[in-house]
């Protein structure tokens, strides 16, 4: 019976092998052997056959150029795969490729040569044959062309399992998996391209078309759709029509005829080349134009339609293509074929014969190619046309780039593009094959193949999807079986444990899935942590804060009883470094993993301790203003100005923050939660502040009592600097909105513990501002430059501030009394203002002895530079004990008794230097208020000799010129007043 077998195998081959010789196909021995199917023909000549002879192998005629090109495309990939050291390596790939001349009946034929050529390997006849030449299997077929085609081979190849890849079939049918069970392609299927038609339509707002089709598993499935389509559309069809290259020359005429006479003017066409050629060529004929076609890929760019004589019919056509691709190095290796070369491939004879028109000499004239030369050209040209009955030799020199051949037209690789995929994917499942571990194999218990021994079904596949591993599902595939599924990637937060999983299972709360999503991992927790490089460095700050305002704090505590710390008002300032340690504590309950009550608290004590810091420097900046712009203190005034309303003041405004914390944390207390939706692998554990209005209403009255403290800094620059440090607090005022202003959009844009760390650095910047500009100039001056830190300083300043503001009221007056002059006596004149001043460079007509004179320059002073208006004044203090001021004191009062001789005018220009009474209405200066103290006496006397300089009619006013003034104070020294103009 095996005998039986074998011998019945072997005629089968035998049979195969005739109708296809040496010139009939592309063979090359390697360990693998892959299959090719490629039109080199496009038909085959018309034969009446019947029962009653045997039949014959028809023959192919027509050569086709581009399909070749395919075919080359098919030898260039094997070539390059057998030269790659990484793909498939120590392994020969062979082919064995055929014609099929465009037609089911030669394609059939191809198959049955692989199919058998399998058999009889698998049979292992060695031993009962002798055969030479082994051929392996053949384990995959590239092909074939056209989907009626592939369609007649791909039943027979399902029955053996061997693979199927095809590179230009696109009917939707072969998409069933039922019935083609080894069918692949690298070429998208027609749904789409009919869709795409349908729209092309809509989109130019026609309604009314023809269809043409051609007559097989190509041409029908595809009009079909689009009609579906086209209904979905409001389309209306006017005529249906099917062709084939084999209809007779009657059915041709009658389709011309529709065509002809209706009156829609696109006709849809799902045909390929070969079929629609003849109906082309009638509709030349008849010179029926005016049409706009619409092609299928199959037809758009075939060399049998785009023909020079066919433009004026076919010129209004919109078609599709294929994409294309690029394969390096194809077009050198195009253009080195030739028949003594090409050993390999039989074809190459033919090609040259049909690319020069010749014949070459050790081939028959009336060989199969000439035959079909003569054939082909008979049909197009005539019969009796004698020029095309014999070709001349072939030299075997001619140059394939010289002629122009749709061979050598490479420039939008297509089809061959796909061939050259077609046979990569092949090689790729060969290489995981060869690449196989034991025990994770695509076989029976994850057994691998031996890619010696590979039988061709084990090349793909068995089922009709692969199985889905760990981390991925099977989905569904829109118009597939289901056995037919893709595996897709489980999404994030989502695992599958097992193979084949129909569904993902998401992972609980706190979990999420890994890297493979094989399992679920606890999710990442965040927070603002002592232990992170930014929380440790956020804590260094605070802590140098704290510090910082610590030793402040000592210090002015050491040297509590010196002018400096008592003119900054030492209650006051006690009561504010404290706030600022409080400050500074504050920021570090931002810290750490939240908890409900760090939650509740860290707000209100940042909110109440700025809100206590800006109260106590409104306060002390608002009582020395207070002060200063008093006209005469009194009883009541000091009363007011104590440490009792002070204090009252700096807690009404601390209990207004107190209250509404209080609400807050009632109303809408802050909490701690586990923040899940900001980042999908992390936990953030983060306040919930419960109300963002609260917060709001919080930060909002510290910026009002801030705005309300930089006013009064503002306004108080002009006072003496012991009493108030004005610029000092504007500045941290402005560095406090700085902070605050910027903090807003930078909370609002960022999330999780970094809304904790903007925050701690807000707060330590507005504490490190208010430090620095407030405690630290006065920390240098009382640690560093103890000579400034004495009473007389603090005298001088103030003498400075008062003699400043009395000149600038003395020469208001003057001005104001020069005008009224003028507007009643209608002079032109001017009367210089304010000209108080004393001869310095005339003699004093009291000299002092030279022991007085000694004991002057003795003693301790200070001087001090006044600018006003355009003039700049040095004023000289100078002050002496009691006991040494006896001799001083006589010559001052000899000197008073000569003073009263001066006019009543002049006395008063003096006077203007005590404390006035502030009632000009003109004046927008604070006028001076000689502030009395306990430790001096509780008057002043103010005397000098001067004398008023009047100038001429004609004289324009003038600012004090280069006189002196001398007054003295009977408070412990005298004070000697030098005014420079400037």
């Amino acid at each position: 019976m095996t005998l039986y077998s074998c011998c019945l195998i072997l005629l089968v081959f035998a049979w195969n092998t005739a109708a296809y010789g040496p010139n009939q196909r592309a063979q090359k021995k390697g360990d693998i052997i892959l299959g090719g199917l490629f039109p080199i023909h496009f038909g085959v000549a018309a034969k009446d056959q019947d029962l009653k002879s045997r039949p014959e192998s028809v023959e192919c005629i027509r050569y086709n150029f581009r399909g070749f090109r395919w075919l080359q495309a098919m030898i260039f990939a094997i070539e390059e795969i057998n030269s790659s050291p990484t793909l498939l390596p120590n392994m020969t790939l062979g082919y064995r490729i055929f014609d099929t001349c465009n037609t089911v009946s030669k394609a059939l034929e191809a198959t049955l040569s692989f199919v058998a050529q399998n058999k009889i390997d698998s049979l292992n006849l060695d031993e009962f044959c002798n055969c030479s030449e082994h051929i392996p299997s053949t384990i995959a077929v590239v092909g074939a062309t056209g989907s009626g085609i592939s369609t007649a081979v791909a039943n027979l190849l399902g029955l053996f399992y061997i693979p199927q890849v095809s590179y230009a079939s696109s009917s939707r049918l072969l998409s069933n998996k039922n019935q083609f069970k080894s069918f692949l392609r690298t070429i998208p299927n027609d749904e789409h391209q009919a869709t795409a038609m349908a729209d092309i339509i809509e989109y130019f707002r026609w309604n009314w078309v023809g269809t043409i089709a051609a007559d097989d598993d190509y041409g029908r499935p595809g009009i079909e759709k689009f009609r579906e389509e086209a209904e979905e559309r409001d389309i209306c069809i006017d005529f249906s029509e099917l062709i084939s290259q084999y209809s007779d020359e009657e059915e041709i005429q009658q389709v011309v005829e529709v065509i002809q006479n209706s009156t829609a003017r696109v006709i849809v066409v799902f045909s390929s080349g070969p079929d629609l050629e003849p109906l082309i060529k009638e509709i030349v004929r008849r010179n029926i134009t005016g049409k706009i076609w619409l092609a299928s890929e199959a037809w758009a760019s075939s060399s049998l339609i785009a023909m020079p004589e066919f433009f004026r019919v076919i010129g209004s056509t919109i078609g599709f293509a294929l994409k294309a691709g690029q394969i390096p190095g194809f077009r050198e290796f195009l253009q080195k074929v030739h028949p003594k070369k090409s050993t390999n491939n039989g074809f190459a004879k033919e090609f040259w014969e049909e690319t020069f028109n010749c014949y070459l000499p050790d081939g028959s004239k009336n060989s199969p190619a000439s035959a079909s030369f003569h054939k082909g050209h008979e049909e197009s040209l005539g019969a009796g046309n004698g020029t095309t009955a014999f070709r001349p030799p072939c030299t075997g020199d001619e140059n394939i780039t010289s002629v122009e051949t749709p061979y050598m037209d490479y420039t939008h690789l297509r089809i061959s593009y796909n061939v050259y995929l077609a046979v990569y994917s092949i090689a790729h499942a060969l290489q995981d094959i060869y690449t196989c571990t034991p025990g994770k194999g695509l076989f029976t218990n994850g057994s691998c193949a031996d890619i010696k021994k590979v039988e061709a079904w084990q090349v793909p596949f068995s089922n009709c999807s692969r199985d889905c591993l760990p981390g991925t599902r099977k989905g569904i595939i829109e118009g597939e079986p289901t056995c037919c599924f893709e595996c897709v990637d489980c999404p994030d937060g989502e695992y599958s444990d097992e193979t084949d999983a129909s569904a993902c299972d998401k992972c609980p709360e706190d979990y999420w899935s890994n890297e493979n999503h094989t399992s679920c991992i606890p999710k990442q927790i965040e927070f603002l942590s002592w232990t992170e490089p930014f929380g440790i460095a956020l804590t260094l700050f605070a802590v140098l804060g704290i510090f910082l305002t610590s030793f402040v704090l000592g210090v002015f505590t050491k040297f509590r009883n010196t002018p400096i710390v008592k003119a900054t008002n030492r209650e006051l300032s006690y009561l504010l470094l404290f706030s600022l340690l409080c400050c500074f504590s504050s920021s570090l309950f931002f810290i750490g993993e939240p908890q409900d009550w760090t939650c509740r608290l860290r707000q209100p004590a940042f909110g109440i301790s700025f809100v206590l810091c800006i109260s106590c420097i409104l306060v002390k900046t608002n009582r020395v203003l207070l002060v200063f712009e008093a006209k005469i203190p009194t009883s009541l005034h000091r009363k007011w100005w104590g440490l009792n309303l002070q204090f009252l003041l700096v807690f009404l405004c601390t209990f207004v923050q107190i209250v509404i914390c209080v609400i807050w944390l009632y109303t809408a207390p802050p909490s701690s939660y586990r923040n899940h939706d900001l980042e999908d692998e992390i936990i953030f554990i983060t306040c919930h502040e419960g109300s963002l209005m609260a917060l709001g209403f919080l930060i909002g009255y510290t910026c009002l009592l801030a705005a309300i403290c930089f006013f009064f800094a503002f306004k108080s620059r002009k006072l003496p600097e012991n009493f108030n440090e004005a610029k000092f607090i504007t500045f941290s005022m402005l560095i406090f909105f700085i902070v605050w202003i910027s903090f807003i959009p930078a909370y609002a844009s960022t999330y999780g513990k970094f809304v904790s760390a903007v925050e701690v650095i807000a707060i330590l910047a507005a504490s490190f501002g208010l430090l620095a500009c407030i405690f630290f100039n006065k920390v240098y001056i009382i640690l560093f430059k103890p000579s400034r830190n004495t009473i007389e300083e603090v005298r001088c300043s103030t003498a400075a501030h008062a003699f400043k503001v009395a000149a600038r009221a003395t020469l208001r007056r003057s001005n104001v009394s020069r005008k009224r002059s003028n507007s009643l006596g209608g002079s032109t004149g001017s009367t210089p203002s304010s000209s108080t001043s004393s001869k310095s460079n005339h003699e004093d007509p009291f000299p002092l002895p030279a022991s007085t004179e000694r004991q002057l320059q003795q003693q301790r002073g200070c001087k001090q530079k006044v600018s006003f208006g355009s003039g700049t004044v040095t004023l000289s203090l100078s002050f002496e004990e009691p006991q040494k001021n006896a001799v001083a004191n006589r010559t001052t009062k000899r000197r008073n008794s000569l003073e009263a001789q001066n006019s009543d005018d002049s006395l008063m220009r003096h006077r203007a230097l005590l404390p006035l009474q502030n009632s000009e209405s003109l004046s927008a200066e604070p006028s001076f208020q000689a502030v009395s103290s306990p430790e001096s006496s509780s008057q002043e006397s103010m005397v000098g000799d001067s004398k008023e300089e009047v100038p001429g009619p004609k004289e324009e006013p003038s600012l004090p010129s280069a006189n002196s003034r001398n007054f003295i104070g009977t408070g412990g020294g005298s004070v000697t007043e030098n005014t420079v103009h400037s």
